[in-house]
């Protein structure tokens, strides 16, 4: 906000180039409200005044850019080798590694040069975890304590060496082998004793994860027991880094956003909506519109196959949208609310059985509330003569009232049970968008529609 109220005075002074007096300014930013405003500048401008900045900020606001961001002042600097050496030296090591990974495989090798040997050691480690895992989010920079030490040995430690560190509110123990034997909050070093040993404040119980965890799942972990940073450890217990809160929140919001967009029938985009290029966003929307257009094909098949009972009672086709706009509709409902119930860990595939008692028990209802008010509806307009359904407008009321209670009884059924199947298979339960059942669910009820007016109208209208 406060870079959105300033920024027409920023790129004045940039403008009649009072640098000095724009330092002057920026420097009493927080690096966030900084790295908003460098976002919304054009270049050159953006450039101009990230080079402004004395060199400890201006790495902090590197991290707290956008990644498209990130790499226009790696290109623009890329000149001044000796200055972005520097900044990418002194980046975080998580920070760098999504950096890297997100730049064209030549241009990431030139930066990895850059590098001291042992950050490029540390970057090229983590970059060869696979994508997506736990060890593409750790950093190296924590500090470790030994169990002999006493609470004094420690905090000189931490004193010496936690400058560099990602966070301080953990510290964590390890043996001469570096196998992790507890993690520590700091509050227990402030408030112990200086003279008592370190294995006396431990209690042996900890949680961590591993490097090849899947991202989602330290998501999961982070939400279960509400902490600010975990460590990271290979299969032998080895401590090999620490994740931290923010790059969690950075990997949910991904999640998030991938998921909401494939609920929306379309394939997740992997760039921001307005960086994306208009060829990228037709081809992530067509792919599934199309598929979706050919299945709703099938809706015309379906009612050509009562194409004698349409004939015959062609009221019948007034209700077509009502009843499979209602069975799309809850499908679409059940559906969202199991994906979402899934994604958050409410509910495992274990629970299906559990799921689909409640959902016919909710079908059940759902589908006789509308029935009933469909029911109302044809009588309603009846009797008051708004409209002439004939002699039979009972039954039709009839057929409207139980084919809706059996469409959104088997919509519901289809949008929560497809996620289970999905899961089973190791597909993402997110691609059984609302969509995609409302699709499914048009077709097969336009057959539960015609079918029951078939056994309730036989000898009558049909």
């Amino acid at each position: 906000m406060l870079a959105q109220l300033l920024q027409p005075e920023v790129q004045e002074l940039i403008r009649t180039r009072n640098l000095r007096a724009l330092r002057d300014v920026l420097v009493e930013w927080e690096p966030p409200e900084i790295a908003g405003l460098i976002d919304q500048l054009p270049s050159p401008d953006d450039v101009a005044v990230f080079r402004l900045l004395p060199r400890e900020l201006a790495t902090e606001v590197f991290e707290y850019l956008s990644t498209e961001k990130q790499e226009e002042l790696i290109e623009a600097l890329a000149r001044e080798k000796d200055w972005l050496a520097q900044l990418l030296n002194e980046l975080s090591d998580d920070d760098r590694t999504a950096l890297l990974e997100e730049l064209p495989g030549p241009v990431a090798q030139r930066l990895l040069n850059m590098l001291a040997p042992e950050e490029r050691e540390v970057a090229i480690k983590l970059l060869g975890y696979p994508e997506d895992s736990v060890g593409r989010l750790m950093t190296t920079e924590y500090v470790a304590v030994r169990p002999h030490w006493t609470v004094q040995q420690a905090l000189d430690h931490i004193r010496r060496y936690g400058k560099d560190s990602e966070t301080l509110n953990v510290i964590y123990v390890v043996d001469d082998n570096w196998r992790l034997l507890d993690d520590l909050r700091i509050r227990e070093l402030l408030l112990a004793d200086p003279d008592t040993k370190i294995e006396e404040l431990m209690d042996g119980r900890f949680v961590a994860l591993k490097a090849t965890d899947d991202q989602e799942t330290a998501v999961q972990v982070f939400r279960d027991y509400d902490r600010v940073a975990l460590p990271v450890t290979d299969t032998e217990g080895v401590l090999l880094g620490i994740v931290t809160i923010d790059d969690v929140l950075d990997v949910a919001e991904e999640e998030a956003t991938e998921d909401i967009q494939k609920i929306g029938g379309m394939e997740a985009l992997e760039e921001p909506y307005i960086s994306a290029s208009l060829g990228t966003l037709i081809k992530k929307r067509a792919r599934w519109l199309v598929f979706l257009f050919l299945s709703e094909m099938f809706t015309a098949t379906a009612m050509g196959r009562f194409e004698h009972e349409i004939a015959r009672a062609v009221v019948l086709a007034l209700f077509v949208p009502l009843i499979i706009s209602s069975g799309g509709n809850s499908g679409s409902q059940a559906a969202t609310l199991i994906i979402r119930a899934m994604a958050v860990g409410e509910i495992t595939l274990r629970d299906w059985w559990r799921v689909m008692r409640r959902e016919i028990l909710s079908g059940l209802a759902l589908g006789t509330i509308l029935g009933a008010i469909g029911f109302l509806r044809v009588s309603v307009w009846q009797l008051a003569g708004i409209f002439d359904y004939g002699p039979y407008w009972y039954l039709i009321a009839l057929t409207i009232f139980l084919a809706l209670i059996g469409v959104v009884l088997w919509g519901t059924l289809i949008g929560s049970m497809l996620p289970f199947l999905l899961r089973r298979l190791g597909l993402d339960p997110a691609v059984s968008s609302a969509p995609f059942v409302a699709t499914l669910v048009d077709v097969s009820g336009i057959t539960i529609y015609f079918e029951v007016a078939r056994f309730i109208l036989t000898g009558t209208l049909l």
